[in-house]
């Protein structure tokens, strides 16, 4: 008995005092940078809405994952990176791709797989790309953006350009063992890369809380001695502090960080999803409660930096460009019979 006692002792794990940052502060945004953030979430939002629209109308093929309700996200985070930084995701990409510059009428265009389109109309919904963005795909295998993330950020590093790479996954995918394999590499090499959960509450069609042993998700990464933060991630402003304090940490050279992004998605999993395992009160309920685009306006509004007119003439604006963005799709041509055989085979970029 001693002798496993002291065995227990010697392997005892050691107490968690790596360095870690301070709790982020809320970003403190002027009335430009307010405006900004809530022009680019209700472009989002419409984007989206109208994508929807498109899908039902056959427009769209294959798979779409819209991303109405996480727009706070990706505008928050975006904000406070820099042009070089990488950004890779999973399939729920649109909000992700418009949020690094890319025009509507490229992502509109590769929805529906026109040669316009930012990939040409071959990746479609799922798998668009642009490095010219620093925006390294859309995947459609769940995780597999991470470790091609964490490459990514060995690869800022290996060239020493200052610069970080961002990988976002979702709820279900922190369960994939890819993940783990990535912290440790990254923690390993101190590699300059922000890991974000955006938990959006349901895997598919499944609670966070059923799929998940331990759904405080931003402590996931604690056993590598990656250092988490939960972030409210229906509240821009609160977003875009976390990004400020992560992005500088990591270019700091202190090495990854894990935030996990609260969030929700009004829609289903995909359009093909009626989502009927959580009811129609929670999905209402949300939207009145926390809807990221009615909560910044209600400041904006309140601080006086806008009144009504002006966030109506910014909707009509917005209604207006996802409008031409969809005509400019459905009017473009579809890819040459002769693009079948090109991109098979990969040079370098």
């Amino acid at each position: 008995m001693a002798r496993s006692a002291g065995r227990k002792a010697d392997s005892a794990p050691p107490a968690a005092n790596w360095p870690r940052p301070e709790e982020p502060e809320r970003f403190v945004a002027s009335a430009e940078q307010y405006l900004a953030m809530y022009r680019e979430m209700v472009l989002i939002r419409r984007f989206e809405e109208r994508a929807g629209q498109l899908y039902g109308m056959g427009q769209i093929g294959g798979f779409c994952h819209l991303y109405i309700g996480q727009e706070a996200v990706v505008v928050g985070m975006q904000a406070e990176l820099q042009k070089g930084d990488s950004i890779i995701t999973g399939y729920r990409d649109h909000g992700h791709m418009l949020a690094c510059g890319i025009p509507a009428r490229a992502v509109m265009a590769e929805l529906t797989g026109r040669a316009a389109g930012i990939s040409g109309g071959k990746g479609g919904s799922m798998h668009m790309f642009s490095v010219e963005h620093g925006f390294y795909g859309g995947h459609g295998i769940v995780a597999a953006q991470v470790p091609l993330g964490t490459g990514l950020a060995f690869a800022h590093k290996y060239k020493g350009d200052g610069h970080i790479a961002v990988t976002y996954f979702g709820d279900g995918a922190s369960n994939q063992g890819q993940v783990y394999e990535s912290f440790n590499m990254a923690e390993l090499w101190s590699l300059p890369v922000i890991f974000i959960i955006e938990n959006n509450q349901y895997a598919m069609g499944t609670s966070v809380n059923r799929a998940s042993s331990e759904d405080q998700l931003y402590r996931r990464g604690e056993s590598f001695r990656v250092p988490g933060l939960q972030v409210d991630g229906m509240d821009v402003l609160a977003v875009r502090g976390a990004a400020k304090a992560a992005a500088e940490w990591v270019r700091d050279g202190k090495g990854p960080l894990l935030l996990e992004m609260k969030t929700y998605r009004y829609r289903g999993h995909s359009m093909s999803d009626p989502a009927k395992y959580r009811s129609r009160e929670e999905v209402q309920a949300m939207r009145e409660n926390s809807d990221p685009i009615e909560r910044l306006k209600k400041e904006l509004l309140e601080a006086g930096h806008a009144d009504e007119a002006a966030l109506k003439a910014i909707d009509r604006e917005v209604r207006d460009e996802v409008a031409d963005a969809a005509d400019f799709a459905l009017d473009a041509p579809e890819p040459d019979l002769a693009e079948l055989h090109t991109d098979v085979l990969l040079g370098r970029y």
